[in-house]
């Protein structure tokens, strides 16, 4: 299942009133983030449609999505398989304290530059 798919928008507050506006009649709400940095929407089940604000400089890469793990082992799996795949290292598995307390991940560049994720954020999570 996808967690979460983030993209970059040439103007954050614009895109953020878009967003908001059109996601009303959806049931879909503003869930967290930071100004001038990024927002997060709850698009349910737990997933999230996100926006960051692209830079001058072009950004990592336009498009990010991340893929809920059921183990750490999975994420691990992951990113051997990516690898082997012929995906370019761009983290590799381990903890991101600085998302939530619980949360694992990797990242990988597909063959055309894409950063894709593999993650869970659970608690008890070790195998």
């Amino acid at each position: 299942m996808i967690d979460h798919v983030t993209v970059a928008v040439s103007h954050l507050g614009k895109s953020k009133l878009f967003y908001e506006k059109a996601f009303a009649p959806l049931g879909y709400k503003l869930s967290f983030g930071k100004e001038s940095v990024f927002w997060a929407f709850d698009i349910g089940n737990g997933c999230l449609f996100e926006i960051q604000q692209a830079d001058s400089a072009p950004p990592l890469t336009r498009v990010h999505v991340a893929f809920r793990a059921r183990s750490r082992v999975e994420v691990e799996a992951f990113f051997q398989a990516a690898l082997e795949a012929g995906a370019k290292d761009n983290g590799a598995p381990g903890p991101r304290p600085e998302y939530t307390p619980d949360y694992y991940a990797c990242f990988v560049l597909d063959p055309d530059g894409y950063n894709i994720e593999a993650m869970i954020n659970q608690p008890g999570t070790e195998a």
